[in-house]
């Protein structure tokens, strides 16, 4: 019984091990506090012109609701993001530092909190 609970323990300090080498730099945990509902995030790295793809998806961020944005291995340390409303408006927030930020909450005001 002993074996089975160190071999249970070794697995999992492997596969803990195994995601953090995986998770970039730029990950983190979006806030919606725009006091909308969100229906589209776009997240590019700002030398870019170009959004990249929706990570809703068909998901709707809720007002007050969190997201966790992962990213892989990137190089890039500056981001701008995009979300977009239900009537089709939407904000930006532009050249944001992520690989020293853990939480981003956005504001309605156009203003975003980094933690």
């Amino acid at each position: 019984m002993k074996t089975i609970r160190i071999l249970f323990l070794a697995a999992a300090m492997l596969i803990f091990a195994a995601s953090a080498a995986m998770a970039g730099a730029q990950d983190f945990i979006l806030v919606n506090r725009t006091g909308y509902d969100i229906y589209a995030v776009n997240v590019s790295p700002s030398e870019t012109e170009k959004w990249e793809e929706d990570i809703l998806g068909s998901q709707i961020l809720s007002n007050g609701e969190a997201l966790e944005v992962k990213f892989g291995k990137r190089k890039e340390r500056y981001w701008d993001i995009q979300v977009k409303f239900k009537d089709g408006s939407g904000l930006y927030w532009m050249r944001l530092d992520l690989t020293n930020t853990k939480v981003i909450a956005l504001n309605g005001d156009g203003t975003a909190t980094m933690e």
